[in-house]
């Protein structure tokens, strides 16, 4: 049985990621959080452990030795990363090295996945939608920039050290208990809140003329699992679904799943410094690779994020 090490698994996808592993591919699967986070998943053995230490790393896969790590331990917010860029390089970076100079301690050659953001591509040209791996990235906040970089050194290490290295540029995704620090998660909220008499009926939004593509983050962990398995080592592959829509249509659709009466303002709070316009995801790669698609709809994703907020508001 394939042993599968999941680093930084307390947040939204790595609850995801570590039962579809289990259920799906029959993996013995071992988890990582911090000392202040909980693990719901019963099937999974947890440890603590901060990436920014590489002694405690070290240790770790000498006593798990897994086949398989996926490195999702990071700083993923970018309202946050505005706010304290130096924590969001420290584990967002630093934390990605410490993790790959770990693994050149091994006596064997596990297989890594680093997962890093469509934001990486920033600002796209006209001309350049849909995006391939190929396009030229620009990024423009702060937490892309550091994934470009984490992206990078995964290659080198990946070349110079001979590791068994895959990097994906996964696009937005989204689903049922997602924090609320994300926008579909917010309005699904702020929603649920309304409906339930616990705020005024206005939604208070930021810029909803960006567009974004969205995927359901049970298709994108399927696809991590099929990268894990198939990718090559060194490669970057866009996860997404290939489908850019405005916020304000994510907003639209959100709101037509209610029966209230939703007013929309603007929050300058929830405003970005900078702002990339459109983000779309070409997956021809990954398709062809391991025959990976998105199949559940946006609205399904959509609905049942509501339904989330509606039983916990």
């Amino acid at each position: 049985m394939k042993k599968a090490l999941i680093i930084g698994a307390a947040g939204f996808v790595g609850s995801y990621l570590s039962r579809y592993l289990y259920e799906e591919c029959g993996m013995e699967v071992y988890v990582t959080k911090l000392p202040y986070q909980r693990i719901e998943e019963q099937k999974v053995k947890e440890y603590d452990l901060n990436i920014l230490e590489e002694d405690e790393i070290v240790s770790l896969l000498f006593e798990v030795r897994p086949d398989y790590i996926f490195h999702l331990a990071a700083q993923s917010s970018v309202g946050t990363a505005w706010k304290d860029p130096g924590l969001t390089i420290d584990i967002n970076i630093k934390g990605s090295v410490n993790v790959m100079d770990a693994v050149r301690e091994l006596y064997y050659k596990p297989r890594i996945l680093l997962i890093g953001s469509g934001e990486e591509y920033g600002h796209i040209r006209p001309g350049e939608i849909p995006i391939d791996e190929e396009t030229t990235i620009r990024p423009g906040n702060i937490y892309a920039a550091t994934k470009a970089c984490q992206n990078m050194l995964g290659s080198i290490y990946a070349q110079a050290y001979d590791m068994e290295i895959m990097m994906v540029r996964a696009f937005n995704h989204i689903g049922p208990a997602q924090a609320p620090i994300f926008v579909v998660s917010d309005f699904c909220k702020q929603v649920a809140e309304i409906e339930e008499g616990m705020r005024e009926p206005v939604i208070y939004v930021g810029n909803l003329r960006s567009m974004r593509d969205f995927t359901d983050v049970r298709d994108v962990v399927r696809a991590y699992a099929l990268l894990m398995e198939c990718g090559k080592s060194g490669e970057t592959y866009n996860v997404g679904s290939g489908n850019a829509v405005t916020i304000r249509e994510v907003l639209d659709l959100i709101i037509s799943l209610s029966d209230k009466n939703i007013e929309v303002k603007i929050d300058n709070n929830k405003i970005r410094p900078v702002d990339v316009p459109i983000i779309e995801a070409d997956i021809t790669k990954i398709n062809e690779l391991t025959g990976w698609k998105p199949e559940i709809p946006l609205r399904q994703t959509i609905k049942e994020t509501l339904d989330y907020w509606r039983e916990r508001v």
